[in-house]
């Protein structure tokens, strides 16, 4: 039985299953609400069935979290030994933080728990805020990553402690911002407590970091900075190393790809 073509986006470099077992890297745009093991899984799940083996290595170079879209590197096989490598890059995210609010997760993750005081937030400007992001936000940082993070202390991991209303003791962690740039400024008002009207001022940005900066972070140390408090709402990895969303593959379309190479004695 002949294989129906599939229209193509990118290059292949994989065909067969030595393609994959001597190693690909992918370069994903991960939808929102998918973790990074999921994609992991459901890649590593549509390669064995493609070609009805029991394993095949696979794994990811830097984890983006669930509410996050973007550059999700994923190796097979051999490449897998190149993780440490390609997840040592810069990263470049784009994204919305929210001055005003805070959350538990600092995200859209959990419930507002914390409404900033008024007459400071209506009091925020550009200029305020652009520099207290410049002054303090940029360059080599200790940065004390969130509760709801994947650290572990003591063999407990912070998320799901926080998740159980328990905190960790976490430890700073040096990171470094190359650039943090504000691009707008957009004043809104919410429904607060009691479904009073509360103001908020949402702050689009893009910011090259080091592996292992927290974004969340950023958002919270920025609201605390201007003593208004601050969440993230939006976040997006444009860039990993050399690796950008422009040339990623989409999810679905990289698994029925992959599906494409299952040998022809398969599709008989």
């Amino acid at each position: 039985m002949q294989k129906k073509a599939l229209k193509m986006t990118k290059t292949l470099t994989f065909h067969t299953l030595d393609d994959f077992l001597e190693g690909q890297v992918f370069v994903i745009d991960k939808p929102l609400e998918w973790t990074s093991f999921d994609v992991v899984n459901k890649v590593r799940g549509t390669i064995r069935h493609t070609f009805d083996i029991r394993k095949i290595k696979v794994g990811h170079a830097g984890t983006l979290d669930p509410l996050a879209s973007g550059v999700l590197i994923i190796c097979t096989g051999r490449k897998t030994k190149t993780i440490d490598l390609i997840q040592a890059g810069e990263k470049t995210y784009t994204g919305t933080i929210r001055l005003g609010v805070t959350t538990p997760s600092f995200d859209a993750e959990t419930e507002v728990d914390n409404w900033g005081d008024i007459s400071r937030i209506e009091a925020l400007d550009a200029r305020s805020i652009v520099e207290a992001a410049a002054q303090n936000l940029v360059g080599n940082l200790e940065q004390m990553p969130p509760q709801y993070s994947a650290k572990k202390v003591d063999g407990v991991t912070a998320y799901k402690a926080a998740r159980k209303g328990k905190s960790v003791a976490l430890q700073p962690k040096a990171v470094t911002v190359v650039s943090f740039d504000l691009n707008s400024f957009t004043q809104e008002k919410i429904n607060g407590v009691n479904n009073s009207s509360h103001p908020v001022v949402d702050v689009a940005f893009e910011i090259v970091c080091s592996k292992g900066t927290y974004i969340r972070a950023i958002a919270r140390d920025l609201g605390e900075i201007l003593q208004v408090g601050g969440t993230l709402t939006s976040l997006r990895r444009t860039k990993s190393g050399n690796f950008d969303v422009e040339n990623a593959w989409d999810l679905n379309e990289l698994l029925e790809t992959v599906k494409s190479c299952a040998p022809a004695t398969k599709n008989e």
